[in-house]
């Protein structure tokens, strides 16, 4: 009979799409109320035993969610195999049903159970209720109702386990760049308009695979299959690189989750980094659900220099809950907001609002995704502190980014590694 088990996740986590947990608690109620049962339950089969995934009950019920029961105890599998008739309106009458030690134990008047067959002919559990007392209403609808409910139940665990293995499938494909060596990293300079000068470096992840997909859509499948703090941290682990061959005291920006910051395992990584010389980059597009714990998080990175950045501001509302909430050092302008800013009046407003805002909290405005000689110009105009794009360089490998920066020689010389915008924009 294991072969035809299918050893799945409980379905407190399957029906996410719409019956959910508490709709199954709900089909669970009314079902059992309509038949006017004591108890109605849904039993996950596993190899060598059964999980009482839903149970619902008017008052204190013998059974509880979560609780595994042999797989040969109780009515569950005998009535797979055919040994119990699904449909028992008195256990009394059913020799077999009375052979039982639950039958009275418990006691069981009546019973009702009909398996969950998934579409591959495998049996995940059944759906059952049954009564301390017979109950002689019980028919043949009432039978054909249950099915029907537990065909729902079927289908339902069938889409989830079909999300399941890709899933799994996006995971190993994530372990499986992460062995060859990816991400590449790559270092966009960040230019300083009032020194005149590169102020430092955002840290960017690249990944060499066909057919081509962009970082963040590798970085979201990371995140969706559960592996996305890995991807993070091997990420920020290439970048880190850098700090050895760049010259101080240039900055090198990190881009991380509020996930992985709050995790703590991004301290072993940065245990011996000087962090005056980093910059925390948390996006805008990154939920936090506890500020506290965010800030408790930040706190120990920032004691040791690390500089915060709020990435994305001014692409929604989250960059200002999160610039009011963390107290950043940088607000960097989402791209969405400086594209065009030379010829759209509403974004100039918004922007110069949100500069204004940056140095009244005291905090440095970096102006990400500049294209043109227009916007540069434009952005200057309504005074940002940094900027950063396509139009200054585009990004470059480490040993481009060294050696655009005149850095050939004696890298101890600051003024000689940090090369003004025309080196930069120039290349190596």
């Amino acid at each position: 009979m294991g072969d035809n088990l299918r050893n799945a996740g409980p379905i407190a986590t399957l029906l996410a799409h719409g019956v959910g947990h508490n709709g199954v608690a709900q089909v669970l109620r009314t079902v059992r109320k309509h038949l006017g049962m004591d108890v109605a339950f849904v039993s996950h089969f596993r190899e060598v035993d059964r999980v009482l995934e839903h149970v619902d009950s008017e008052e204190s019920a013998p059974i509880s969610v979560g609780q595994v029961i042999p797989l040969e105890d109780g009515y569950c599998l005998k009535i797979v195999r055919g040994e119990l008739p699904q449909l028992i309106a008195d256990t009394s009458l059913v020799p077999a049903a009375m052979a039982m030690p639950e039958t009275r134990a418990i006691p069981i008047g009546a019973h009702l159970s009909v398996p969950i067959e998934l579409s591959t002919g495998e049996i995940y559990g059944t759906l059952c209720c049954f009564s301390r007392a017979p109950n002689l209403t019980l028919g043949e609808r009432d039978l054909r109702m249950i099915r029907a409910l537990g065909e729902v139940l079927a289908a339902r665990i069938d889409e989830d386990l079909r999300g399941a293995r890709a899933k799994q499938e996006a995971a190993d494909e994530i372990h499986r760049v992460l062995a060859e060596g990816a991400p590449r990293i790559v270092y966009q300079p960040i230019y300083s308009l009032l020194e005149d000068e590169i102020a430092g470096a955002e840290a960017l992840s690249r990944f060499d695979t066909h057919p081509p997909r962009a970082p963040d859509v590798w970085f979201n499948a990371a995140h969706d299959a559960g592996v996305g703090m890995e991807l993070e941290l091997r990420a920020i682990e290439h970048a880190l690189v850098a700090l050895e061959h760049l010259p101080a005291p240039l900055t090198l920006s990190l881009n991380t989750s509020p996930e992985l910051l709050i995790s703590g395992r991004l301290r072993p990584v940065l245990r011996d980094v000087d962090l005056a010389r980093i910059a925390l980059e948390v996006t805008e597009h990154a939920a936090v659900p506890d500020y506290g714990a965010l800030t408790s998080a930040l706190a120990p990175f920032r004691q040791r220099g690390a500089l915060l950045a709020i990435d994305d501001a001014g692409a929604g509302f989250a960059s200002m809950r999160h610039i009011l909430n963390l107290d950043p050092d940088v607000i960097k302008l989402d791209i969405s907001l400086t594209r065009n800013i030379d010829c759209d009046s509403s974004r100039r407003a918004l922007a110069k609002g949100l500069i204004a805002f940056a140095h009244e909290i005291g905090s440095t405005i970096i102006a990400e995704g500049v294209e043109t000689e227009a916007e540069f110009l434009a952005l200057r105009a309504i005074g940002v502190d940094k900027v950063q794009g396509y139009y200054l360089s585009k990004p470059k490998t480490l040993s481009d980014f060294v050696l655009a920066l005149g850095a050939r020689g004696d890298a101890s010389d600051s003024r000689r590694g940090r090369g003004n915008l025309t080196e930069m924009r120039r290349g190596p």
